[in-house]
């Protein structure tokens, strides 16, 4: 079962990670953004409820797969032995989550390759999104969010493989709801200061604080991993 420490982690993945983020979907909320009229764009109160409504899509979608795959994850728990999958999965996240810690750093691209096989799909799907662009209305914007929510990101795949793990849909909606409200921020205020923050997140010592804290997160989640083991013998 997973507890309230879960989704906290979770959270601050999301956060930690928006380094990553704005630079996955940075030109997406951009376009948004200046596709809105004058008049709305120069007071970020009027921008604000596009910006929610295409972030708030966007974490629907995401929460949606969480469900999903933890649906399936709890079919296939009942046919092979629980701890051990749950075990190995929640291994395998971690290990992912290293490696897009790596990633994000600058250290070593590893993921881009995994981020370019997920594109395969995303080419069906990105021509449904062009259909709400340019964006003139809160509905557009939520449209916009809810087909944007599958872009390919390797932030992304590391929770779905932890929400597999979860043994259950609503404990993998819960982690990827978690996970998308720690993206909020970043993407909300990518939105308002676009220009600003695409010039903050250039700077070497944020990606590497950035990728540092994933890094740990990954870490964390092996090692406790490790110590259930260590505890159950």
């Amino acid at each position: 079962m997973y507890t309230e420490a879960s989704y906290f982690t979770a959270f601050l993945v999301g956060l930690f990670g928006g380094v990553h983020c704005v630079g996955m979907c940075g030109g997406i909320v951009g376009a948004l953004s200046f596709g809105l009229p004058d008049d709305i764009r120069q007071q970020p109160r009027r921008m604000l409820p596009y910006l929610l409504a295409y972030n708030l899509a966007r974490i629907s979608s995401y929460t949606l797969a969480g469900i999903l795959l933890g649906g399936i994850s709890a079919l296939a728990l009942q046919l092979v032995a629980i701890n051990q999958f749950q075990q190995a999965l929640l291994v395998f996240a971690g290990i992912f989550m290293i490696l897009l810690g790596l990633y994000v750093g600058g250290w070593w691209p590893v993921l881009l390759r995994i981020e370019q096989a997920g594109g395969l799909i995303w080419r069906r799907i990105e021509p449904l999104g062009r259909r709400f662009l340019p964006v003139r209305s809160v509905r557009q914007a939520f449209m916009l969010g809810l087909v944007w929510g599958w872009l390919p990101c390797g932030l992304v795949y590391s929770v779905l493989i932890w929400a597999i793990a979860s043994g259950g849909p609503l404990e993998g909606g819960l982690l990827l709801l978690s996970f998308g409200l720690g993206t909020l921020p970043n993407l909300l205020a990518m939105g308002l200061f676009a220009a600003t923050l695409s010039r903050w997140v250039r700077y070497p010592w944020v990606r590497w604080l950035a990728g540092a804290a994933i890094i740990i997160f990954g870490v964390v989640q092996i090692l406790q991993v490790w110590n259930s083991n260590m505890a159950a013998h």
